[in-house]
């Protein structure tokens, strides 16, 4: 059976903040759209900054910690298991916020508060439709400044 190419994926990131990095994800392929959050960009520092502005591969694996598939970036510079899953908040933790994430891009589809910080809500549900809508495969995310 012939791979089907990569689905062209964007997020339009706002301006960083300590509670995070807001974003918006659109696959305009398969009409998908949701919110994102991330860290705060600490210059692309491992586990603890947003991912870099840039165009990244990204390929579905099965996540041992996460007990279920997750998008893995190929090849973020200077950084490690960088991926796209689920999770509510992505503040900086040594300005005591907290965080579901150590580097990585959290999906929802609205924007909330959770223990008082910036978040996105339902977010397990919104990254089943995402895994659903992607169907397997290989995505091409451009990340890039509103």
């Amino acid at each position: 059976m012939k791979k089907l190419p990569p689905l062209d994926a964007f997020i339009l990131r706002q301006p960083s903040t300590d509670q995070g990095t807001l974003g918006v994800l659109t696959i305009p392929e398969v009409n998908f759209k949701c919110f994102t959050i991330e860290l705060p960009w600490l210059d692309n520092a491992n586990g603890i900054s947003c991912v870099p502005i840039g165009i990244y591969k990204l390929i579905l694996r099965w996540s041992d910690h996460w007990k279920s598939y997750v998008y893995q970036f190929v090849r973020v510079p200077g950084r490690t298991a960088v991926q796209a899953h689920w999770g509510n908040v992505a503040g900086d933790k040594s300005k005591n916020f907290k965080s579901h994430s150590k580097g990585c891009v959290l999906l929802g589809s609205m924007v909330c508060q959770i223990w008082g910080q910036l978040a996105v809500g339902n977010s397990k549900n919104t990254f089943r439709k995402f895994l659903a809508a992607t169907y397997g495969r290989d995505l091409l995310l451009e990340i890039r400044e509103a």
